[in-house]
């Protein structure tokens, strides 16, 4: 299989610190063979910092497998990248971006099978005159490019027990109930229907549907959404072929016995879907992106300015990103 390409993510966050903590566990891990692309001397300095042994070597991402099981393979990217723990500089925006922008080349080249994102710092790179309102509308526009017509990202939250997707993602929540449509979550879950198809390898997909209001509506009792808009998208979601249940009540949607019922939830908000993805497997979760001409998984956390390059940061959500994003292009392939 061909090696996954990883971006560095916001240097001065814990991306340098959990790539090298995920190499160095790579065996226990099961991790497939990745390289990063970034600023070599870059990685070697937090390696030090962090009394870390992890030997670094430059390759080209057709070696980047041979060198694995020896060193972290890493790609240069065009300029050196100045990084300081804890600590955002503006300077660095351009190889952040680099990395994300060149990583999808390498899929596209066929030099690498998927990609893998460390967090970004969206404010870093707004500073620097980034014009994506952030990473995955960003990944949504090389997607178009290589494909020649608009993408549609989808969040889900992967884990597991639970694959997750919110209709509406980072809206204030007063915001939600004007923003549903039968047609966003039709389309939204048309989406997540072909991708765990064509990626997580379920032939007949079922999606279970949430309401928006407690209880879903309780009969229009406690709101309408549910009839009017959730109600009607399920129902054209079965006349599709979709094996689509709801709208359920989201307060009984994610015990044992209730997701064993289905494949994925599609969650009318933000919190509705991860509260549950992160409450039940936390470490484990990954931020998958459907709806791209190719794969993309990442950690679930932030840039964790805090605690980079304390040694504090845990590998296990981005072993976890890794190993999924592994998995998916296996089942592609083999589709």
């Amino acid at each position: 299989m061909l090696p996954l390409a990883l971006t560095m993510g916001e240097p001065g966050g814990i991306g340098p610190d959990v790539t090298i903590a995920a190499w160095r566990v790579r065996a226990a891990l099961r991790l497939p063979a990745f390289y990063c692309l970034a600023d070599p001397e870059m990685l070697a300095e937090r390696a030090r910092l962090l009394s870390l042994d992890c030997p670094i070597e430059i390759v080209e991402p057709g070696n980047a497998a041979a060198v694995f099981a020896r060193a972290l393979p890493v790609v240069p990217l065009g300029k050196p990248v100045t990084a300081r723990p804890g600590e955002l500089i503006s300077a660095n925006a351009h190889a952040v971006i680099e990395a994300i922008a060149r990583a999808v080349g390498d899929v596209r080249s066929g030099a690498a099978s998927a990609i893998v994102t460390n967090p970004i710092n969206k404010k870093a790179l707004y500073n620097a005159g980034f014009n994506h309102s952030g990473h995955t509308e960003f990944l949504g526009t090389l997607s178009a490019a290589w494909t020649g017509h608009a993408a549609r990202p989808v969040m889900m939250l992967a884990g597991p027990t639970l694959k997750a997707v919110p209709v509406t993602i980072h809206e204030p929540l007063k915001a939600v109930p004007g923003m549903l449509t039968e047609e966003l979550i039709v389309e939204t879950a048309m989406i997540v229907a072909t991708d765990l198809r064509r990626r997580f390898g379920l032939p007949n997909p079922r999606l279970a549907v949430s309401g928006l209001n407690p209880h879903a509506g309780e009969s229009g009792a406690l709101g309408s959404e549910e009839e009017r808009i959730i109600a009607p998208a399920v129902a054209a979601l079965r006349a599709a072929g979709i094996a689509a249940t709801g709208p359920h009540s989201a307060d009984a949607m994610f015990h044992p016995a209730a997701l064993a019922a289905y494949d994925a939830a599609i969650c009318m908000y933000h919190d509705q879907a991860l509260i549950p993805a992160k409450t039940l497997s936390f470490a484990e979760t990954v931020n998958v992106t459907l709806g791209l001409a190719f794969i993309r998984t990442s950690p679930d956390h932030g840039t964790a300015l805090d605690i980079a390059g304390t040694g504090k940061a845990d590998p296990s959500s981005l072993g976890a990103a890794l190993r999924l994003a592994g998995e998916l292009t296996r089942n592609q392939f083999a589709a």
